[in-house]
């Protein structure tokens, strides 16, 4: 079941991307706590969209050593709400 990430903006949250490679995939996850979440443009030019840009599903999250890392999300990234 799929949740409503942008309701979950200040909870903290897992994201897992995994990148498919051959006949496996490798896995790579981090944690902090949910800043934003949304679309956002790119600065790859796509035609036929809006503003003929590529756009993305997005999330910002802060970490515990408080860098602030944006993910994009596709097909192969799960997010896990933690708390």
């Amino acid at each position: 079941m799929a949740i409503d990430i942008e309701s979950q903006v200040g909870k903290r949250v897992r994201v897992t991307s995994q990148v498919l490679k051959g006949g496996g995939s490798i896995a790579a996850s981090c944690e902090g706590v949910l800043v934003a979440a949304g679309t956002g443009k790119t600065g790859s030019w796509y035609a036929h969209s809006r503003d003929k840009k590529l756009w993305l599903q997005r999330v910002e999250l802060l970490l515990d050593s408080g860098e602030r890392r944006i993910c994009n999300l596709d097909q192969n990234t799960f997010v896990e709400v933690l708390s």
